[in-house]
C-alpha cells in the first residue's frame, strides 16, 4: 500500500517513522520500541517517505523526541505524580518511555487524528486521548489535574503551523489557567521557516504552511505577564555527532546549531 505524504496519516506515520528507523540505527540518543513495533506491524510502504526526509531527518525525530523525554524526566524527579498533556499528539509514543507509574497523561488533537491514533495505540486509564482542536479551549476542563503534582504541556512540531496571534491568545489563557504549569516546545528561526516552506511547496503541498518562529525566546514574556523564559537551547545541543552518519547529516547537524535555525524553548506559567 502506497501512502499519500498529505494526507493527515501521512503527517502522523512520518515521525513515527523517524523515530522507529533511527533508533534503532542510533539507540545511544533514543530507543522507541513501541514506534518500532507499530512501523513493523503497518502494512504501508514507506520508501518514499524515507526518500523525502533521509538520515538527517530521522535523527531530527529521535533528538526532538529525546530532548523532550530528558525534559519530562527532569519535571517528573520534582512532580512524580505530575500530569502531562501532549499538544498535538498525533502517534507520540514519549508515554511509554517516560512511564513511572504515578503520572496522567493527555494526548490532545483533531478529531480525525484522534480516531487514527487509537487504530495503533490503544488509550489507558493513565493515557487518554482528547479529541479537540488546541484552539478549543473547552480541552481545559478535560484536564484533571493537582496543582501539587505539577504540570507540563509538551508539543513536538507543532506550533509552526499557527500563526503568532493565535498563539499569543493560547498561551496567554493557558498562562491564566494553568498557574504554575509549563510549557516545553521545538520551534524554527524566521530562517528556517522561509527554508521550511520553500522545501514543503517543492513537494506540491500547499496545506501545510509554516508561520510561526522564535529567534528572540525572550518576546514571549511580552505576550503575558504570567509568563517567563525558563531556557531556550540549541536543538543538538549535547548530542554526539556520529562518524556513521553521512556527511550531509553531520554537516546539518552542526550547521543547524551554529546558526540557530532549530532550538527548544521552556516556558513557565507564574502564579
Amino acid at each position: 500500500m502506497t501512502i499519500d505524504l498529505q494526507s493527515v496519516q501521512a503527517t502522523m506515520l512520518i515521525p513515527l517513522w523517524g523515530r522507529a528507523t533511527a533508533s534503532e540505527k542510533n539507540p545511544e540518543i533514543l530507543y522507541d520500541q513501541e514506534a518500532i513495533e507499530i512501523i513493523s506491524g503497518c502494512d504501508f510502504d514507506f520508501t518514499e517517505i524515507a526518500k523525502t526526509f533521509g538520515e538527517y531527518g530521522g535523527i531530527s525525530y529521535i533528538v526532538r523526541a529525546r530532548k523532550i523525554d530528558d525534559r519530562i524526566r527532569s519535571f517528573l524527579n520534582k512532580h512524580p505524580r505530575a500530569t502531562i498533556v501532549n499538544i498535538g499528539a498525533g502517534l507520540d509514543t514519549t508515554f511509554s518511555r517516560v512511564d513511572n507509574g504515578t503520572i496522567h497523561w493527555y494526548n490532545l488533537d483533531l478529531p480525525d487524528a484522534i480516531a487514527f491514533r487509537q487504530t495503533l495505540i490503544a488509550d489507558s486509564s493513565r493515557n487518554v486521548s482528547i479529541a479537540k482542536s488546541f484552539f478549543d479551549m473547552s480541552w481545559f476542563e478535560d484536564v484533571i489535574f493537582n496543582k501539587e503534582d505539577g504540570i507540563l504541556f509538551i508539543s513536538a512540531g507543532v506550533f509552526y503551523y499557527f500563526k503568532e496571534s493565535e498563539l499569543r491568545e493560547m498561551f496567554g489563557n493557558m498562562a491564566a489557567r494553568f498557574p504554575g504549569g509549563e510549557l516545553f516546545f521545538d520551534a524554527e528561526s524566521k530562517f528556517a521557516v522561509k527554508i521550511s516552506n520553500k522545501t514543503v511547496e517543492k513537494t506540491g503541498n500547499k496545506g501545510a504552511r509554516m508561520y510561526f518562529y522564535v529567534n528572540n525566546p525572550k518576546i514571549l514574556e511580552k505576550w503575558s505577564p504570567n509568563i517567563k523564559v525558563v531556557s531556550s537551547e540549541a536543538y543538538f545541543k549535547g548530542i554526539p555527532v556520529s562518524k556513521d552518519w553521512e556527511s550531509g547529516t553531520r554537516l546539518m547537524v552542526r550547521l543547524v546549531d551554529l546558526i540557530k535555525m532549530l532550538k527548544f524553548v521552556h516556558l513557565r506559567f507564574l502564579e
